[in-house]
């Protein structure tokens, strides 16, 4: 006969729903946007706009970036 641990009290409660993993990927500029379209969540739907068009243009300008030229502020 084999046991069930179930039916002697050791059965573990299921995990908790964790929160999804953040992405990252080193460049602070991008990082910055990333992290504020992450907080939309939290925040009224009539500020999503804003926030994408500002996400855009920080993007735009992190990607027109050239090495050896300062980065943008």
């Amino acid at each position: 006969m084999t046991e069930d641990r179930d039916l002697h009290g050791t059965h573990q409660p299921a995990d908790e729903p964790t929160a999804p993993e953040r992405v990252r990927t080193g460049m602070d500029d991008v990082d910055a946007v990333i992290a504020a379209v992450e907080e939309l969540e939290d925040r009224p739907v009539e500020e999503h706009v804003g926030v994408f068009e500002s996400a855009h243009e920080q993007l735009r300008r992190a990607l027109d970036h050239q090495p050896g030229r300062p980065g943008p502020s």
